[in-house]
């Protein structure tokens, strides 16, 4: 047991408990990226702030320390003194709030570059000592996608504001959880067909914890400041990773192209519907990230990457299975009757 007023290997004191503890806030901590960020922080010792939109929904992120170690609290960047109170007292700041279509006031101006920028500012006016903000791949001010612009256009309010920020671009990124090789591999249990826009625009597909790694180098000053593109080992088109992805899974299934010009008004209707509603209703895709689609999303040559930060990046084959094995026809059981299978065909061994 450590004496009083001695730091433990968690760097948290005896006596007080996380009082001395580094504290971390992460905006948008609960999400796909940031609980894993929040994750990764806890089990170094740091106290972690999850600042939400929803805290109830947040709750699961305190099991990743002990007892009041990580804290999710309410938190609206579109305003000041909001994201002001839970940066209070931060030695640093994650910012991992991004959105992938518009919703009433959740706009990508709103979010993406006022949010980013506000947070930057505060956190400069707080004396905060690291920055972290994820950004993508795709960021570019002179895209015809208001994603991709907002995405740069918050880069640069946080470079103007907090100097000494890592800004992280991962191109898609995939784990337990995710929204993509998770949503297609849901479409094959009700479709005979998987309907891709852009098939051959390629990706190179990140890991979740990679990114959070280069996250956790950032917030703890480990990370030279600066711009960072982070892509896995493999490049490969979205035709090959839905391929690969139905190999993983046990099925067969056609893959067709969508010509853009059908998507662009196949995510124009779809937008029509989500702002009748207010954003309750959602369409597979909207007519911003059809203009995504066109670009491919992989590291630039000439970059700072993974390599700079020290760390080897995951391939898609090492971790797919561990959590897409639940949209095999036989789910968990797939591997044992293919074992048996292979028994039966060669017979007894002697």
């Amino acid at each position: 047991m450590s004496a009083p007023g001695v730091l433990g290997k968690t760097g948290v004191t005896a006596d007080t408990g996380f009082s001395m503890a580094k504290l971390v806030t992460i905006y948008g901590g609960s999400g796909f990226i940031g609980r894993y960020i929040a994750r990764r922080m806890a089990k170094l010792g740091w106290r972690v702030r999850v600042a939400v939109r929803r805290p109830n929904d947040a709750h699961f992120t305190k099991t990743y320390g002990v007892v009041g170690q990580v804290e999710p609290v309410f938190c609206n960047i579109r305003d000041d003194d909001s994201v002001r109170r839970v940066m209070q007292g931060a030695d640093a700041v994650v910012n991992c709030v991004g959105i992938l279509a518009e919703a009433g006031k959740q706009t990508f101006e709103a979010v993406q570059q006022q949010g980013a920028a506000r947070i930057a500012r505060i956190a400069a006016q707080e004396g905060v000592e690291h920055l972290v903000q994820i950004s993508a791949i795709g960021a570019d001010a002179g895209s015809d996608s208001a994603y991709a612009r907002t995405k740069a256009a918050g880069e640069q309010a946080v470079q103007q504001n907090f100097p000494g920020a890592v800004i992280l671009r991962p191109s898609i990124v995939f784990g337990p959880g995710d929204g993509f090789f998770n949503r297609f591999a849901s479409m094959t249990r009700l479709s005979p067909v998987l309907p891709l826009v852009g098939p051959d625009t390629k990706f190179q597909p990140v890991y979740v914890d990679d990114v959070a790694h280069a996250a956790e180098l950032g917030a703890t000053g480990r990370a030279e400041p600066d711009i960072y593109e982070l892509g896995g080992p493999d490049v490969e088109s979205f035709r090959d990773l839905m391929a690969q992805m139905l190999r993983t899974i046990r099925r067969r299934r056609m893959i067709v192209g969508l010509p853009f010009g059908l998507a662009r008004i196949m995510g124009r209707f779809f937008g029509g519907v989500s702002k009748v509603s207010g954003g309750i209703l959602q369409g597979p895709i909207t007519e911003d990230q059809v203009e995504q689609l066109k670009r491919d999303n992989v590291v630039h040559e000439g970059v700072k990457t993974f390599a700079d930060l020290g760390i080897v990046p995951t391939p898609t084959e090492a971790v797919l299975p561990d959590y897409l094995w639940r949209f095999r026809p036989s789910g968990q059981y797939a591997e044992i009757k293919e074992s048996a299978r292979n028994l039966r065909h060669k017979g007894p061994q002697t």
